[in-house]
């Protein structure tokens, strides 16, 4: 597995140790401005098995979470999507607050729908379909299975 940057590692710790702190994330460190909420994403590593996790960007729409799988423009998709094409359940943080989930990839016009709220939160996702050239970014819904606390 390639080693995650730093910025995106310490986020990750910080979400392990308060989550509360964690829940909002300076946009300014992935070309945005204004805080914005996140989420701390845990997938199935599709070879490994083991966990993986991944603060992401997120808006609560009904009993889901959505996510987009930008990996900021690049052409291939992020392993944690791959690893959601694998195992769809997976767990989320959202602040203190944890959920099990079930992933799907939004098509259609509920996927443009979606893309437009998350692009809205966050401005440079735009950008990034366009750098990802014929690749469609997938919108991602978590669908809540199960609420822990």
């Amino acid at each position: 597995m390639a080693e995650l940057p730093d910025w995106i590692a310490d986020h990750i710790q910080l979400y392990l140790t308060d989550p509360e702190k964690a829940h909002y994330w300076d946009s300014a460190l992935g070309g945005s401005s204004g805080m914005v909420a996140t989420l701390l994403l845990t997938t199935a590593g599709r070879k490994s098995g083991e966990p993986r996790m991944l603060p992401l960007i997120y808006k609560r729409v009904g009993d889901a979470f959505v996510v987009i799988a930008s990996k900021g423009g690049a052409p291939s998709h992020p392993a944690w999507y791959l690893n959601l094409l694998d195992s769809p359940d997976a767990d989320v943080r959202v602040g203190a607050q944890r959920y099990r989930v079930r992933a799907r990839t939004a098509e259609g016009e509920e996927r443009d729908g979606l893309w437009q709220q998350l692009a809205e939160i966050y401005p440079p996702y735009d950008d990034y379909q366009i750098s990802a050239g014929p690749r469609q970014i997938p919108v991602v819904v978590l669908d809540i299975v199960e609420s822990h606390r």
